[in-house]
């Protein structure tokens, strides 16, 4: 069985445990009270007004005045996540995460020692309450896809077993965009066919299906299904380390871009360095608002780690390699493939501030394992933290 574990609101929820004074408030992290910026999470009394993540700042404000607007404190975040990350490890080596605040775990091989998939789930919902003070939602199913949807269905704090012989009685209700990669201008092919439910699409033959949507219709008529056979690839694993995210409204402000990217660079050159790996080649995932997606990818003179030269390939890549006047964009993935684990020989030639910001992610990652994520910045993150507008 997979669990799915996704914290609720992460952001916003750090906010209110660290300063008790906002709970019950309406809580914006990100963007200013003057509407400068972009919001990167919002609390749920602020979702009741219309507030999510990715929306402008001054949008935010209009809909709720009343907010309380919060600095985005990234490294706060990620030293909470590597607790998090911890629990879950107490219980599975198998732990896949897809960014800070959530991530797939297979369990199959634990439940002989911790019970079943519903009660590693909820004993590590407790965990994380007891110790971070902080809420999860899980979802627990045969696949990823299944256990995904579960986390979500009763948000917030949710457990929610999906058991292999009710994937279908789970799945049939729900609407069709639930499937991964249904998205509006999908949705409004099949709402001409009538089609709402994942019930109703998965009572097309296969063959319709693949007529209306070519190669991705094999891929929606599976989900329909209920079949994701993906397994769990912990980062050690992997033959790629990759984040993406996916915005609530799309974006198409240069700048929100660059910081959002900037986020998934840093967090995947923590994951390399915390796997002992590097990578030559570094890929840059789009998808614009009609939902097209493209990719694009760089590769380097030799493996790295180093998330100064990561940012440098990605940025390239956003900034020179996307068709012009592209449409605002829905989705935005950063990765790094041809990973390797030995160490590799620097140029003759290295220049000194290449190997200064390698020995800095390196010093770096040592004192945030120990005194905490907020104890050391490089100096360079300062002046991208200057320039970022933050994400969810």
């Amino acid at each position: 069985m997979i669990l799915h574990v996704d914290m609720d609101a992460f952001y916003a929820s750090v906010e209110e445990r660290d300063d008790p004074r906002l709970v019950g408030k309406p809580v914006v992290v990100g963007g200013t009270a003057e509407g400068r910026g972009v919001v990167a999470a919002a609390n749920y009394v602020a979702r009741r007004f219309g507030v999510h993540s990715a929306m402008p700042a001054v949008t935010a404000r209009r809909l709720c005045p009343q907010a309380v607007f919060l600095p985005v404190r990234m490294r706060h975040y990620a030293e909470i996540s590597q607790q998090i990350r911890a629990i879950f490890e107490q219980y599975t080596p198998l732990v896949e995460p897809l960014s800070l605040d959530e991530a797939f775990l297979d369990v199959t091989g634990s439940e002989h020692m911790f019970g079943s998939a519903a009660e590693i789930g909820r004993r590590i919902k407790q965990q994380i309450l007891d110790e971070l003070r902080l809420v999860a939602s899980v979802g627990a199913a045969p696949n990823k896809f299944v256990a995904k949807i579960a986390s979500d269905v009763h948000k917030p704090d949710a457990l929610v077993l999906v058991a292999p012989s009710e994937v279908q009685a789970f799945l049939d209700p729900l609407p069709v965009g639930r499937i991964w990669g249904v998205g509006k201008v999908t949705n409004q092919v099949f709402e001409r066919f009538g089609i709402r439910t994942i019930g109703q699409l998965r009572a097309l033959p296969q063959e319709t299906i693949a007529g209306l949507f070519g190669s991705s219709g094999e891929h929606y008529w599976k989900l329909a299904h209920g079949i994701d056979d993906r397994r769990v690839v912990p980062d050690r694993e992997a033959k790629s380390i990759s984040n993406e995210t996916t915005f609530a409204e799309d974006i198409d402000d240069k700048e929100s871009l660059r910081a959002w990217l900037l986020e998934l660079v840093e967090q995947v050159g923590r994951r390399l360095r915390r796997h002992g790996l590097k990578g030559r080649t570094v890929e840059l995932k789009v998808r614009f608002a009609d939902f097209q997606t493209i990719s694009r990818s760089q590769t380097l003179t030799e493996p790295t780690n180093v998330t100064d030269e990561l940012w440098q390939a990605a940025v390239e890549l956003l900034t020179k390699r996307l068709p012009a006047g592209h449409l605002p964009v829905r989705l935005l993935g950063m990765g790094v493939t041809g990973l390797e684990t030995q160490p590799t020989q620097g140029l003759l030639f290295d220049d000194e501030e290449r190997q200064k910001q390698r020995q800095l992610d390196n010093v770096a990652d040592q004192i945030k394992e120990r005194f905490g994520g907020g104890a050391l910045g490089r100096a360079s993150g300062l002046v991208h933290e200057a320039r970022r507008k933050p994400r969810r």
